[in-house]
């Protein structure tokens, strides 16, 4: 058989799966039993400072009036709950309606000019407290240990190895340094009368040779400007014949990165 609907909606709370719609007569709930604890505001300058943001308000120029309704509603709403609120909570509004009263009160051209805004320390006061705040919440970003990173202990790394994977290298983009290549050399590019013949064949073997001085170089170091355009073509097709025949590696340390060259290393099995 199933339950009443009506019942069950009626029912101020379900005990295990029996509805009750009136509360027991001998039903006692202290008055401490339930304890709310707020952790939004650390002060009454935090308090002062959530409903100027949230509100839009110039901290330059606060309306103190609505302000001060604004914060007494709040003092008003906590001691309805029976919080209790600390001292310096009472003190501020008692600050605020100082403020407020001094505002209200007429006065003078002569005495406005050489009195100051009553506003000025507590606007001082809240400048300085939103700039704490704002740092601490900044350094609050940052990664902690033991809460965002934690230490790896007890393992030891001595014995692990690791291969790094390299980008592949297009051609491209190869040809996008050999154009920086040519750039650079007809800058210093020289007029001559003779041009000693070059060869391919000889700029592979220099190739090699550099590199078994220096297992690793950078792409221009195998361009010598000098030469001008066909010396950097000839030593353009003796790196790709170089690499075609897997004498040579082309290589990046990561991707758009400067291209190195390094003697020819067989992938692990």
């Amino acid at each position: 058989m199933s339950e009443n609907p009506t019942t069950v909606s009626h029912s101020i709370a379900l005990v295990n799966g029996t509805p009750y719609t009136e509360l027991p007569e001998d039903l006692y709930i202290p008055p401490d039993a339930l304890e709310v604890f707020l952790e939004s505001f650390e002060g009454p300058l935090d308090l002062l400072l959530y409903l100027i943001r949230r509100q839009n308000l110039d901290i330059l120029d606060i309306p103190i009036a609505t302000i001060t309704r604004q914060y007494i509603a709040y003092i008003d709403a906590m001691a309805g709950i029976r919080m209790d609120l600390a001292a310096e909570y009472l003190l501020m509004a008692a600050i605020l309606a100082e403020i407020k009263s001094r505002m209200l009160l007429p006065r003078t051209e002569t005495a406005e000019a050489e009195e100051d805004d009553p506003r000025a320390e507590l606007v001082r006061r809240l400048q300085e407290y939103e700039r704490f705040k704002t740092a601490a919440e900044e350094l609050d970003k940052l990664p902690r240990c033991e809460r965002d990173v934690f230490e790896l202990g007890g393992v030891d790394t001595s014995t692990l190895t690791v291969r790094k994977v390299y980008p592949q290298v297009d051609l491209q983009e190869v040809l996008s340094a050999f154009e920086d290549v040519l750039r650079r050399a007809e800058r210093s590019t020289h007029h001559r009368i003779l041009r000693e013949p070059l060869s391919v064949r000889e700029r592979m073997s220099s190739v090699l040779s550099r590199l078994k001085e220096k297992p690793q170089l950078a792409f221009p170091e195998l361009f010598n400007r000098r030469e001008g355009r066909q010396g950097a073509l000839v030593s353009l097709l003796a790196i790709l014949e170089l690499c075609k025949e897997r004498f040579i590696d082309i290589i990046q340390e990561e991707p758009l990165g400067e291209l190195y060259i390094r003697v020819h290393q067989a992938a692990p099995a």
